[in-house]
């Protein structure tokens, strides 16, 4: 790197990614079990599961429409991580069907204001190198491993009912986080700077299709994240192993991200997107009929490195490339937005298709919404290469 680059943040970034994904990691393998120990059924958890990505497709955009006219996104990131915490606080205040879908919608709707904001601090102070952020967004991924092999082990020793005061303690450190990170502005690079508003910028070839893509591949992660820890139990794994193998999916995938600058130095974004759509579309395939087999598992798990890593990382590059510095929290909201709308629709139609119809059903229509991405970016992508 060029002497004369400002020095990056790097351990501030990387302590609030560890912090925000580690809830994620104490949420997407173990809420729907969560709901399971309190006795609701498939449908009902779906339901539940759903609402926070319904939250995802709203919140986002109100919260980036404000960030870029206003200009003061950790105020927003940290405002959002307050009142995350106060707000999922209510859960122990109640656990009937009703108050639960209140709590995950009121805390869904603060939690998804915090992220894209925080892309966008986080490649202001990368000063153009998009091919740096996977180095601080790999501490995600590595809050996620130390929640769920953490909480998965703790779960077979406890009972489930100290669930909720695990999210409670990760959710204070996302606050503690926000309060570390210096704040950085945006600046316009290139020819995206007098490219017009946010519409006009949307406009431009493969940005929709690219959007299109973006809420398939979240559609075909919904039986994953909603059903699969419940699918291994169903198949005689144990809780601290069903951890280990989400774990493992995540290593490969902060793996992954030590290699995406030398991936973006040979491939195009839209090249990297089309081959996780397809490890996807496979992926999906040996869950839904082989889970049963260990070693077919395993290497279904160390696809995650594509399906999430490769895919989220492009996504990053692509949304980065696509708008101007004005128009930055808008696209990166979308991104979330349609990110939500498609894992709601993929927790929504698992759920009701689950008991009815199984889990090889249930993942083969996965596939399907994984493939479509694949034409889609296969047919209506344009190339764009990353800055290193």
């Amino acid at each position: 790197m060029a002497e004369s680059m400002p020095a990056i943040p790097y351990w501030r970034l990387s302590s609030f990614y560890l912090f925000y994904f580690a809830l994620l990691g104490s949420t997407a393998p173990f809420l729907a079990l969560y709901f399971d120990h309190l006795g609701f059924s498939p449908a009902r958890i779906g339901e539940l599961v759903a609402i926070p990505m319904l939250m995802r497709c709203i919140a986002p955009n109100l919260w980036g429409w404000l960030g870029d006219r206003s200009g003061q996104r950790l105020l927003i990131v940290r405002l959002g991580a307050l009142c995350t915490l106060a707000t999922f606080s209510l859960i122990f205040f109640g656990k009937s069907y009703a108050w639960l879908a209140l709590v995950m919608a009121l805390h869904a709707f603060f939690w998804h204001a915090v992220l894209p904001q925080f892309e966008v601090i986080t490649l202001a102070h990368l000063h153009g190198q998009t091919s740096r952020y996977s180095q601080v967004r790999l501490w995600g991924s590595i809050g996620f491993i130390l929640t769920v092999v953490g909480l998965g082990r703790l779960f077979e020793w406890l009972s489930l009912d100290i669930y909720p005061v695990a999210l409670v303690t990760i959710m204070a450190g996302i606050v503690a986080a926000s309060l570390w990170v210096p704040n950085a502005q945006p600046v316009e690079q290139g020819e995206r700077s007098n490219a017009g508003g946010f519409l006009q910028q949307l406009r431009a070839p493969g940005v929709v299709a690219f959007y299109a893509c973006v809420a398939l591949m979240q559609l075909s992660h919904g039986p994953y994240y909603t059903f699969l820890t419940l699918h291994l139990e169903h198949l005689g794994y144990s809780r601290g192993a069903i951890g280990l193998l989400w774990a493992l999916g995540v290593v490969a995938e902060v793996l992954m991200f030590m290699l995406m600058s030398r991936l973006f130095a040979r491939f195009s974004v839209q090249r990297v997107l089309l081959a996780s759509f397809l490890l996807a579309a496979g992926r999906w395939l040996l869950l839904g009929n082989l889970a049963g087999e260990p070693a077919v598992l395993i290497f279904a798990q160390l696809l995650h490195a594509a399906t999430f890593g490769c895919f989220h990382a492009a996504s990053i590059a692509f949304v980065q490339a696509s708008f101007g510095a004005r128009q930055q929290g808008q696209g990166q909201a979308l991104y979330a937005a349609l990110s939500g709308t498609g894992g709601a629709l993929g927790a929504l139609y698992s759920g009701y298709s689950w008991k009815l119809l199984g889990p090889t059903f249930t993942f083969g229509m996965a596939s399907a919404a994984a493939l479509a991405a694949a034409v889609i970016i296969g047919l209506c992508a344009q190339p764009t290469r990353t800055r290193p």
